[in-house]
């Protein structure tokens, strides 16, 4: 690890300003992303200024009557919130699917919006990655590449977003407050991160010197039928190879609305809001769901070792709906093919 120096921001437009005069300038709250990059050499930040003594700890009510989470507030404190579990219980199957509980202690709401990808051609500093050195090339493009993306890819690119959390952020249509040089602003979640096209360099939309303050939650009521599931090598500790979060409202057996976003197969979390339009009104059939996962994964491309995870995808994403109409919700299994 290189040498650093480290300090406490003292408010968000301090720390704001601090960043924005020195491009050296890491912001750190738990740390359990950007500590391991910077044992790895793949971030060598100049200095760390810590945001944990910021007010950004507290999980209230949103101006819309939805539920704010507070940027610092941990992801183990966002899981067992009451109102979570009462309200978004999706928000907290998904974040329990997520790392360990020693982990989740310590990670941030902010922080899991900024996980960087787990390709291991990244963390590699002996091969070429566009991610890591822009222009270098990508080892996973006709390389190993089991874990990497199937959806929103690009000639630089295959990594995928390796968050749960932001999954289940993605399908409850969160919104994140933001603060920077010009005030603050709203970013929708479905555009804070990005696709890698040929700046794969680049994981989200916001500028460098701005800071998420909170994610809000919109009031709606998706917490009767849904379902994280996640598929992974192992029962803990793993990152999704797909994963799904679904939720929908009936009446009776139609669907009035539904929400559905993948994780495991694409540079953000993925949703098509043009499939969810498609489910409306139709009955929560399991033809319906077939032809939902079949129009979900229709752009799909596979690169060699990763091409099982379309079909992968698409049972997944049938189970993941099926269990949300029946109120079955799983948050996560196993996937034990041992196929390369």
């Amino acid at each position: 690890m290189n040498s650093f120096t480290y300090t406490r921001a003292t408010g968000v437009e301090a720390a704001v300003r601090e960043k924005a005069a020195d491009e050296g300038v890491k912001f750190i709250a738990g740390g359990t992303n950007l500590l391991d990059l910077m044992k790895e050499n793949v971030e060598r930040p100049s200095r760390l200024l810590d945001l944990n003594h910021l007010p950004l700890k507290s999980i209230e009510a949103a101006p819309d009557g939805g539920l704010r989470l507070g940027a610092l507030a941990t992801n183990a404190e966002t899981a067992w919130d009451e109102q979570v579990k009462q309200r978004y219980p999706l928000l907290n199957q998904a974040i329990l699917a997520g790392a360990s509980p020693q982990l989740r202690n310590m990670a941030t709401n902010g922080g899991n919006l900024f996980q960087r990808t787990r390709c291991y051609y990244f963390y590699d500093l002996a091969t070429p990655c566009n991610k890591r050195e822009p222009g270098s090339g990508c080892s996973a493009i006709g390389g190993y590449n089991r874990i990497h993306a199937i959806l929103g890819t690009s000639e630089s690119c295959i990594a995928t977003h390796p968050s749960d959390m932001c999954i289940g952020l993605a399908a409850l249509n969160a919104t994140v407050q933001v603060t920077g040089p010009n005030g603050e602003r709203t970013v929708k979640f479905e555009d804070f991160h990005r696709l890698p096209e040929d700046k794969p360099e680049l994981d989200t939309t916001l500028a460098p010197d701005e800071i998420v303050t909170a994610i809000d939650l919109p009031n709606e009521d998706f917490s009767q039928h849904f379902s994280y599931l996640k598929l992974r090598d192992r029962q803990s500790y793993a990152f999704a190879l797909v994963s799904v979060a679904a939720a929908l409202q009936l009446d009776g057996n139609t669907i009035k609305e539904a929400r559905l976003a993948l994780g495991g197969v694409a540079h953000k979390p993925w949703r098509d809001q043009q499939v969810e339009a498609m489910l409306q009104g139709q009955p929560a059939t399991e033809d319906t769901f077939r032809r939902a996962a079949a129009a979900m994964v229709a752009t799909a491309q596979g690169y060699g070792h990763n091409t099982f995870k379309i079909e992968l995808a698409k049972r997944a994403i049938v189970r993941a709906l099926k269990q949300a109409a029946e109120g079955t919700q799983q948050a996560s299994d196993i996937f034990t093919n041992s196929n390369p």
